[in-house]
């Protein structure tokens, strides 16, 4: 059989032949022409990907380390450990600590309260106004929390207005008056 013959043989099958090969070079073409940018795309993705894993597997520790890393490894590991161990039993200390001091204030909070509470019903008892006493137990409980800092005075205000200034008068206004609008349609043009 000759390769390039154009016998009818060789003509009815779509072989390699002269016709085949055109066939083949306008579907390759056709295909590169329409795709060519995305198989060049995804071939570079593909090189890239087999670099990163040949890095990764070459920077993994190989399955049995030297006798010198067996012997310092459990040493180090074990320090680790300890440290570890050291620093969390520090934490939880610090945290009971907290703990503590905020329960105490608690408490102190809850006596304040329960004072108030007694001092409040003694003098209901007494026939006394219990808020005007709740008032001056809370002033006093400021001013001795905050001792250091001092009370500002406030400076002598005068009046916004004279004393005889009345708005209902009409009077003392000046040029300002007030006039209703115009009821009726309003003046388009």
């Amino acid at each position: 059989m000759e390769l390039g013959g154009g016998g009818a043989a060789a003509e009815p099958g779509p072989g390699l032949g002269r016709g085949g090969l055109e066939v083949l070079q306008h579907t390759v073409g056709s295909v590169l022409s329409s795709y060519g940018w995305y198989i060049l795309l995804a071939a570079v993705a593909v090189y890239l990907l087999v670099q990163k894993v040949s890095r990764g597997l070459a920077a993994r520790p190989s399955g049995r380390p030297g006798a010198a890393d067996a012997a310092e490894e459990p040493d180090v590991v074990v320090r680790r450990q300890e440290a570890l161990a050291a620093a969390r039993l520090r934490m939880q200390e610090e945290l009971n600590a907290q703990a503590e001091r905020y329960k105490e204030k608690q408490r102190q909070l809850e006596e304040e309260k329960r004072r108030q509470k007694i001092a409040m019903w003694e003098s209901m008892q007494e026939g006394k106004s219990y808020k005007g006493n709740l008032k001056l137990s809370q002033q006093e409980v400021e001013s001795g929390a905050s001792t250091s800092s001092v009370p500002k005075s406030k400076p002598n205000k005068k009046p916004l207005r004279g004393g005889g200034y009345n708005p209902l008068s009409g009077e003392g206004g000046g040029t300002c008056s007030w006039r209703p609008g115009r009821r009726g349609p309003s003046a388009g043009g």
